[in-house]
């Protein structure tokens, strides 16, 4: 049973993995990525949406890069339609397993270790190190950073808690003859706590839709009834191919550190509760524990009290704006259908769409929710579900 040691195990090669990876391997931190799938990037669970701002903040790899989406058309349950076309492009379509692979290829080039087809079963702390089974091998750590999304085993054996609340998803992509701007539907029927959603793909080889859906239910259906939404209007080729399903988390564990471990991305709940987008918040909750764990491994303090300044540093980031779309979300999963509808005749007619140009951004909710529950007759609807 051969024995290696590294200086970081890192569990997982999504995004937020390999980002860390890269940015401990840049400082002479050796690192070893396991990736349990033989392709990084691959089964695709993601709708694959992703900031500009995201890009330019992280230097992500931008060959990736599909199309740009400029206008954004949100559907109530009755019909009613409210678009929104910022200043700039709202976002990027990406392809998930160029983007994941351009990563890998970043993170390789900085001297981190990566293994495809490699799932660590087992971590077992010892007072020097984590030692982990992967596969016939057995891996000492000094450190172990889990990013390995939306599986909470080890979470669970450390005692770290799980997320306080879970939606299902299931996304397709397929080929489309008409392309339109995006879209995300609303309603209890369309997708009860979510929202469904067509994003157009322009790709080398022609156009494609991904038709998906987020909801705390039949996320099977949910995506069945948005595909004959949609079908007609945007010629989509179905090809009898079911969607590919997924557990979402949303909320944070109760704890993102321990001793000689980090818990990055959706693998400590960090993600959009919103929208469920989590790319962003992986790559920036990667960043930081790297940092921490560049300083830990240096001064090797590697245990539990010495690693939460990790969750100090995304607290720091992110804990007013989770609150706020918590808060949000809270609210808006009381409203009926008819109250979703009297949301959206009050943005064609009084004032919402102001505060939207105003104050939305795509990785940013909170100043747009908090805008809301200030506006007299939005707030009159919030609060109404509240009571009601």
């Amino acid at each position: 049973m051969p024995i290696a040691s590294v200086d970081v195990l890192v569990v997982g090669g999504g995004p937020g993995g390999l980002y860390a990876a890269e940015r401990l391997a840049r400082h002479g931190v050796r690192v070893l990525v396991c990736e349990e799938h033989a392709a990084v990037g691959s089964p695709v669970h993601c709708t694959g949406v992703l900031a500009a701002e995201s890009v330019d903040e992280f230097d992500l790899p931008r060959t990736a890069t599909l199309n740009a989406l400029t206008t954004a058309r949100f559907v109530s349950p009755a019909g009613l339609v409210v678009e929104y076309t910022p200043r700039a492009p709202l976002a990027t379509v990406i392809d998930r397993v160029a983007f994941d692979a351009a990563l890998a290829v970043r993170a390789q080039a900085a001297g981190a270790e990566l293994r495809r087809g490699a799932r660590v079963l087992d971590l077992q702390p010892a007072a020097s190190s984590v030692r982990a089974n992967v596969g016939a091998d057995v891996i000492d750590a000094r450190l172990v950073v889990l990013a390995c999304g939306a599986n909470y085993s080890f979470q669970r054996r450390f005692g770290l808690g799980l997320p306080r609340l879970y939606l299902h998803t299931a996304q397709r992509e397929l080929r489309a003859r008409t392309l339109h701007d995006v879209e995300m539907h609303f309603g209890r029927i369309v997708a009860p706590d979510g929202f469904a959603w067509v994003v157009p793909v322009v790709r080398p080889d022609g156009e494609y839709v991904r038709i998906g859906a987020m909801a705390s239910g039949d996320a099977l259906g949910c995506y069945a009834r948005m595909l004959a939404r949609v079908a007609e209007r945007w010629g989509v080729v179905a090809d009898g191919v079911p969607p590919r399903q997924k557990v979402l988390p949303l909320g944070e564990i109760a704890r993102t550190f321990g001793d000689r471990l980090l818990v990055i991305g959706d693998a400590a709940g960090l993600v959009k509760p919103t929208t469920g987008g989590g790319i962003h918040y992986s790559i920036l909750s990667g960043g930081l524990a790297a940092d921490v764990a560049i300083d830990a491994l240096r001064r090797d303090r590697l245990d539990a009290a010495s690693l939460s300044a990790y969750e100090r540093a995304w607290r720091d980031q992110l804990a007013d704006e989770l609150d706020t779309q918590h808060a949000l979300r809270s609210v808006v999963t009381r409203l009926s259908d008819a109250e979703i509808d009297s949301l959206f005749d009050l943005a064609q007619t009084d004032g919402i769409m102001p505060l939207v140009r105003k104050t939305a951004q795509f990785n940013q909710h909170r100043h747009l929710i908090r805008a809301l529950f200030k506006h007299p007759p939005a707030r009159r609807i919030l609060f109404q579900a509240l009571v009601g």
